[in-house]
């Protein structure tokens, strides 16, 4: 009976899927405590790349990760490198080896690097304070961000 041969390379523990979400909230966390925080109080009417990767980045964090997802696509298109970083990245913890390549790829294509990644301008991660202080953060908002289903004046024709 013929035996396989030990494998040589063996499994990295930098790349534990729990490891890379650690990274991607990382990520996240220096881009909600870096100057493009800014970007989200003129994303509504903006719709630029660094405010849709940080609108996702917000939605990263407080657990929305499909929207946060939809929006890093959105800023990947746009020409973020970063956002398609954190997809290749958010790919590859969840398990989806041919969309985290895609997105890898992308980035690539795009030219990231680490100088991509903003630089902190808050030693805090206590992100919403300044920003939710001049946004209409009221109950309905609130509502809109931690419920699973839109609104029923959103959904209706």
């Amino acid at each position: 009976m013929r035996r396989r041969p030990t494998p040589i390379v063996t499994s990295d523990p930098v790349a534990h899927p729990a490891a890379v979400l650690a990274h991607i909230r990382r990520l996240c966390d220096t881009v909600l405590r870096s100057d493009d925080v800014h970007a989200l109080l003129a994303f509504d009417t903006d719709y630029d790349r660094a405010g849709a990767r940080t609108f996702a980045c917000l939605l990263y964090t407080i657990d929305r990760r499909e929207s946060a997802l939809y929006w890093w696509r959105f800023a990947a298109g746009a020409g973020d490198p970063l956002a398609a970083h954190l997809l290749a990245a958010h790919h590859a913890a969840v398990g989806s080896v041919p969309d985290a390549r895609v997105w890898r790829a992308f980035a690539r294509m795009l030219g990231y690097t680490d100088l991509d990644l903003p630089r902190p301008s808050r030693t805090s991660t206590r992100l919403a304070q300044g920003f939710a202080r001049q946004a209409p953060w009221d109950a309905r908002l609130r509502q809109f961000m931690t419920f699973d289903q839109l609104p029923a004046e959103l959904v209706r024709r």
